[in-house]
């Protein structure tokens, strides 16, 4: 608990910390609403006609707000570096692992907060702005709401995924150690693969790369409709991304581990 209370007072009073996690929240919620204020179901005739994912559109905030998850991950791991408090820190407390699972443990607390109310905000913006657009019950849709079953774990599972992303980001950071090449890694994982994906031809590899890919995999369990089409299952898919999350930490545990901390 020394440990914990020790990397929550570094994160804590690192500048732009608190920001992050409300950018997180904000643009989640705010993403989401442009998304579904952006819906027309005017002029389908019904599900049959017009049935699109309500769910997963009102949740689509999360592209950005992973962005701010990553940010958070990356600089709870190399502001020790940028700053020097990395040799207190050590001096402080040897067990490495101690303080790295402090740090996770402090990052899971934080992202996991803001993106349950980045979440909560964006199922009631679906809510809210969707029977404007001709998405309502008469018409045969179904708004989002938390007690069905799979609105739930897409809700969940989205929660999920931002921390994820901000532990796969810690880890790297611990890796890495250089905020920049940090936040590059990491976006190039989460951004690049589905940008190349399209161009794929072959149809086996494009959904070999679909299921493996950490966004990609991790996303599908957002998804309430038409679960057969998707390359991976919901549970599957955020697999995926826990595994990628978990060589990310386990990447920085054996540098910082193996190496001394930098001269004073």
């Amino acid at each position: 608990m020394r440990s914990v209370r020790a990397e929550w007072t570094k994160l804590r009073t690192l500048p732009g910390a608190a920001w992050l996690l409300a950018a997180l929240a904000v643009l989640t919620i705010g993403l989401s609403a442009v998304v579904a204020w952006s819906l027309d179901g005017r002029g389908c005739t019904g599900p049959a006609g017009c049935d699109p994912d309500l769910t997963r559109f009102s949740l689509a905030g999360v592209y950005a707000g992973q962005v701010a998850a990553a940010v958070l991950g990356a600089l709870a791991a190399t502001s020790d570096y940028a700053s020097g408090t990395i040799r207190p820190t050590m001096l402080a407390n040897p067990r490495r692992g101690e303080v790295l699972a402090a740090k996770a443990a402090v990052v899971t607390g934080l992202v996991l907060a803001a993106a349950l109310l980045g979440v909560l905000g964006s199922v009631l913006a679906g809510r809210l702005l969707l029977p404007g657009n001709g998405f309502t019950p008469a018409r045969g849709y179904q708004l989002p709401s938390l007690a069905d079953g799979p609105t739930l774990r897409a809700a969940a599972g989205t929660v999920l995924y931002l921390t994820l992303v901000a532990l796969l980001a810690l880890g790297l950071g611990m890796a890495v150690r250089d905020t920049a090449a940090t936040l590059t890694a990491v976006l190039a994982l989460l951004f690049l693969t589905p940008m190349l994906a399209p161009f794929v031809t072959d149809p086996v590899w494009q959904r070999r790369l679909d299921r493996s890919a950490p966004m990609t995999a991790g996303l599908a369990v957002q998804a309430t409709k038409r679960l057969a089409e998707l390359p991976i299952g919901p549970w599957a898919g955020l697999a995926v991304l826990a595994g990628w999350a978990a060589a990310g930490v386990l990447a920085g545990a054996a540098r910082f581990v193996a190496t001394s901390p930098p001269p004073q």
